[in-house]
């Protein structure tokens, strides 16, 4: 019998065959795959003919080793399913109730986002949100940034348009959402702003190109900087524990005036020295002052009457300290062993 007559009368049996259990399964393969099975032996024979049939049969024998392969693997993969079905049908009990489904975690961020909020809430504070892309006038100059101010430069921004007199980009900073909440109402106004915010900023383990802001608020007559202190003090208080110190830095923001940046001794070591608080025992948690005059008068509000103070903290910087958390990626490469180890937090 010719190479060419078996391969037709294997293709058949092949073609045929229907195992009915896992013995027969293997048997196939034993017959045809294994080292000494039908397939490798035609194979050998294949050796031995002219030049010119093995150029008629050299296709058609490949294409009868990978018809009996792909018959393995299907009918292997059918039987071992059907097995474990009737397995199943057997052992289980349909009376139960079925598994149920695993329930994720809060992320860190807003397990601390939510936090804060609930903090200055108490104190009356309510809760504003505004547009991540925004233009010129919200995000910098109702904001009194001038033009040449280093944050407007393409290095800090990423700007989505340029156009004449008011750029848009994604904003910067949540402060954009108190331009928008003084131009569309009146005083008092008691509000806090959290949300994300972008800056074209080289990634590491302490910067990232976006992450997430809150912001604060309050205007009425007679807001004192006094008042702005006792409000942050009392918030540190809350999230960080009784006995956690503050201190107030002069610094410069061209929204406020007076300006500060506030710290708060180091959660890590407890103002003893470390590398979180670069040995100072200090660590600076968020930037304030009272809103300046020309950002009360560029939202139409009588600077004369009314004062008020304004700060801004970074989420990411306050999980930082209170997880102790010392890559800013993190909180976005979405790894699940990181995440579940907040399984058991709680907002």
């Amino acid at each position: 019998m010719s190479i060419q007559e078996k391969i037709n009368q294997y293709t058949e049996e092949i073609n045929n065959w229907t195992p009915h259990s896992q013995q027969e399964v293997e048997n196939y393969r034993l017959k045809f795959l294994v080292a000494k099975g039908i397939v490798k032996g035609l194979f050998e024979e294949f050796k031995n003919v002219s030049s010119e049939e093995k150029r008629l049969l050299g296709k058609v024998l490949n294409e009868f080793k990978q018809l009996a392969e792909a018959r393995y693997a299907e009918t292997k993969d059918l039987f071992e399913v059907s097995a474990d079905s009737s397995k199943d049908s057997k052992e289980q009990d349909l009376t139960l109730p079925g598994p149920g489904f695993e329930i994720g975690t809060r992320h860190p961020l807003s397990l601390v986002r939510k936090e804060i909020v609930e903090i200055f809430k108490k104190l009356g504070f309510i809760v504003a949100e505004g547009p991540e892309i925004e233009d010129d006038w919200h995000n910098f100059t109702a904001l009194n940034f001038p033009e040449e101010h280093p944050a407007r430069d393409m290095q800090d921004t990423f700007f989505i348009r340029k156009q004449e007199g008011n750029d848009i980009a994604l904003r910067t900073h949540t402060s954009s959402v108190q331009v928008r909440m003084m131009e569309s109402g009146t005083p008092p106004f008691r509000a806090i702003m959290p949300g994300r915010v972008y800056r074209n900023e080289a990634i590491s383990a302490r910067a990232h190109c976006f992450f997430h802001q809150i912001e604060g608020l309050y205007i009425d007559e007679g807001v004192s900087f006094a008042d702005l202190k006792q409000t942050l003090y009392h918030f540190v208080q809350e999230l960080f524990g009784e006995g956690t110190k503050v201190r107030f830095r002069p610094s410069y923001f061209p929204f406020t005036e007076p300006s500060a940046e506030m710290d708060i001794s180091c959660t890590i070591c407890k103002g003893a020295g470390c590398n979180m608080c670069k040995y100072t025992g200090w660590v600076e948690i968020l930037g304030c002052g009272m809103v300046d005059p020309n950002v009360l008068t560029n939202s139409k509000i009588d600077a004369k009457k009314y004062t008020g103070f304004a700060f801004g903290m970074g989420i990411e910087r306050i999980t930082n300290l209170k997880y102790e958390i010392k890559d800013l990626r993190l909180f976005s490469e979405n790894d699940i062993r990181f995440l579940r180890q907040f399984e058991t937090e709680t907002i």
